[in-house]
C-alpha cells in the first residue's frame, strides 16, 4: 500500500523529445575577425543558429534567414541539422493550409514553395506532397499578369518589388522534382510567369543573375546570347582580390538620416561573392573558370570566425540580416565548386 501511495505522488514525466538548444550568434561586426581557415562546420552552426532561432520566435519564413538556410542545409556537414527544424516547421504550416489556415501574404507562399522544393531537389529527389501542395497554393495567389504581390518593406535585394517575387517562383518551379512545371496543375501557371519574366526587364543586375538562375532550371527564360551577357555583365565587376561587392550589383539608397546611395566600389562581401559564385556556376561556368576559382579563393580566405561571412545591410547598420543569406549562398557556392 506504501509503494502504491508513493507512485501517486510521483510527479508525471514527459518523455517528449525537448528541442536541442541553437546559439544565437552574436550581431554581426564589420571588425569581427577573420577565421584562420575556412569550415563548412562552423558555416552551419551559424546558419542553424539563425535559422532556427529565427523560426522559433517569429513562427515564420523569411527571404533573408531561414529561407536561404533551408537552401543550404542539404549541402551543410551531417552533424548541422538545425534545417530540418525549418523544414518541418514549414511542411507543418502548410498542412494547416489545407485546414483553413492562411498563410502571412502571397510572398509567403511563394518563399515557402521555394524552400521546400529546393530541399526536395537535394535530399530525396523527389517532390514531397507539401511541396506539391505549397507549390499549387502559390498559383493560386499568382497575379494575371504572371507575377505575385511581393513584400515592399524597401529592403533591397530581396524585398523590395514585385520582380523578385516571380524570380524566385521561377527559381521554385525550375528546381522542384519530379517534373512539376511539366504537370498540369503547374502549366498556366508557368505559362503566365513565363510571359511576365519576358516582357518585364530585370530592374537591376542582382536580379538579372536571378533571372539566370531561374532559367538553369526553367528553361526558356533567356536567349543564349542573353544569357552570356548577363554572365559577362557579373564577371566584369569582379574585384582584384576575387570577390564582389552587393551594392555594385544594384542602385540602392541606404535608409540612414542621409539616405545616400551605397557605394559601389564597396569592399567584396559574402554575399555578392557567395551569390555571383553560385549563380555563374549554374549558368555554366566551370569550378576552374579563372573568374569562378578566384571567387572560391576569396570566399575560403574571408569567413569570419562566428562562421558567417560579413556583408553590411543596404539599409542601415543596426542589423546586418543580410549576412544571413549571404552566408548560405558561400555555402552554396563552395559546394557548386567542390569545396567541403
Amino acid at each position: 500500500m506504501r509503494s502504491f501511495f508513493l507512485l501517486l505522488f510521483i510527479p508525471a514525466v514527459s518523455f517528449a523529445a525537448e528541442k536541442p538548444d541553437y546559439d544565437q550568434p552574436k550581431p554581426t561586426k564589420a571588425d569581427e575577425a577573420i577565421a584562420k581557415t575556412w569550415s563548412a562546420a562552423k558555416a552551419g552552426e551559424y546558419l542553424d543558429g539563425v535559422g532556427v532561432n529565427w523560426t522559433r520566435d517569429r513562427q515564420c519564413i523569411t527571404c533573408h534567414t531561414n529561407m536561404p538556410h533551408l537552401m543550404a542545409g542539404p549541402v551543410l556537414p551531417a552533424k548541422n541539422v538545425g534545417w530540418k527544424e525549418v523544414r518541418t516547421f514549414l511542411e507543418d504550416d502548410v498542412k494547416s493550409w489545407s485546414k483553413g489556415g492562411k498563410p502571412q501574404g502571397d510572398a509567403y507562399v511563394v518563399a515557402t514553395a521555394a524552400a521546400l522544393a529546393f530541399t526536395d531537389a537535394r535530399t530525396t529527389g523527389k517532390l514531397h506532397e507539401q511541396t506539391k501542395a505549397a507549390l499549387d497554393r502559390m498559383w493560386t495567389v499568382q497575379k494575371k499578369t504572371g507575377e505575385w504581390n511581393w513584400l515592399k518593406c524597401d529592403w533591397p535585394p530581396l524585398e523590395h518589388d514585385d520582380y523578385y517575387g516571380a524570380v524566385l517562383a521561377a527559381v521554385a518551379v525550375g528546381v522542384a522534382p519530379d517534373k512539376y512545371s511539366e504537370g498540369e496543375s503547374a502549366k498556366a501557371g508557368v505559362a503566365k510567369l513565363k510571359a511576365y519574366l519576358k516582357k518585364t526587364p530585370a530592374p537591376d543586375l542582382h536580379h538579372k543573375a536571378m533571372l539566370l538562375w531561374a532559367n538553369s532550371l526553367l528553361k526558356g527564360l533567356l536567349t543564349t546570347d542573353d544569357a552570356q551577357v548577363i554572365a559577362v555583365e557579373l564577371a566584369e565587376l569582379q574585384h582584384a582580390d576575387g570577390g564582389w561587392s552587393l551594392p555594385s550589383l544594384g542602385e540602392y539608397k541606404r535608409r540612414d538620416k542621409d539616405k545616400t546611395p551605397n557605394d559601389k566600389a564597396a569592399p567584396s562581401d559574402g554575399y555578392g561573392t557567395g551569390f555571383t559564385v553560385f549563380v555563374l556556376r549554374q549558368a555554366g561556368l566551370k569550378a576552374d573558370h579563372k573568374v569562378v576559382a578566384a571567387g572560391v579563393k576569396w570566399l575560403k580566405a574571408n569567413q569570419r570566425e562566428s562562421g558567417r561571412w560579413y556583408t553590411r545591410s543596404l539599409n542601415n547598420d543596426k542589423a546586418h540580416y543580410i549576412a544571413n543569406a549571404g552566408t548560405a549562398f558561400c555555402v552554396l557556392a563552395l559546394d557548386a565548386c567542390g569545396e567541403k
